[in-house]
Order: C-alpha cells, then sequence, then structure tokens
C-alpha cells in the first residue's frame, strides 16, 4: 500500500487500512491515525472482541458509512488484531470517491 494512504485498489476490489477500538463509548470512524505501515482509518465500535462481534461491528460501522451492505465488506486480514485490512468488492474508480470523503 502507499505510505500516503489508508486505501489500496485491486482487480474489483478496494482494500481499506483500520484501526479498531472495541468497547468504545462512542461507535463511529474516528478519523485518520498514524500506524507502523501508513494512516489507517479509526473505527470505534461498541461491541466486545469476543465471538468476532467486533469484526461484524467495525464491517457494519464502514458499510453504514459508505452506503453499501454489511455483508459485502470482509475482513481480509487481523482478524484477531485491532488492525485489519477490510476489502470491499467493486469497481475502485467508484469507491475511491467514497473512501476519501471519510478521511
Amino acid at each position: 500500500m502507499a505510505d500516503d494512504r489508508f486505501w489500496r485498489a485491486e482487480a474489483g476490489a478496494l482494500v481499506v487500512r483500520v484501526r479498531v477500538q472495541p468497547k468504545s463509548r462512542r461507535p463511529g470512524l474516528g478519523g485518520l491515525r498514524p500506524g507502523a505501515d501508513g494512516p489507517r482509518l479509526r473505527v470505534n465500535v461498541t461491541e466486545a472482541p469476543e465471538d468476532g462481534r467486533a469484526n461484524r461491528a467495525v464491517c457494519a460501522a464502514l458499510a453504514a458509512a459508505l452506503g453499501v451492505p454489511a455483508s459485502m465488506i470482509e475482513v481480509a486480514q487481523g482478524a484477531a488484531a485491532r488492525e485489519k485490512l477490510l476489502r470491499i468488492p467493486g469497481d475502485p474508480a467508484l469507491l475511491i470517491p467514497m473512501i476519501e470523503a471519510l478521511a
């Protein structure tokens, strides 16, 4: 991924780097935060990181912000970590402006 972007375009998808804050008091997107491999989109969720509840909540939060179904977003990497890669299938040309607006 490019060091200055929190997303990467692939053939037929967009991969987004996120940092999840489970058990947060205020759910939602929290802007960009620095990471070891570049910036990450911070996502706060109220769910605990148990039985995949926080993973489902982060997919739902990003889906709601983008206006796409939650089932469309999947955790590509980091299912048991706070730093994750989320994969959003679709046309990157359409998804990039929507994801850039969240930063």
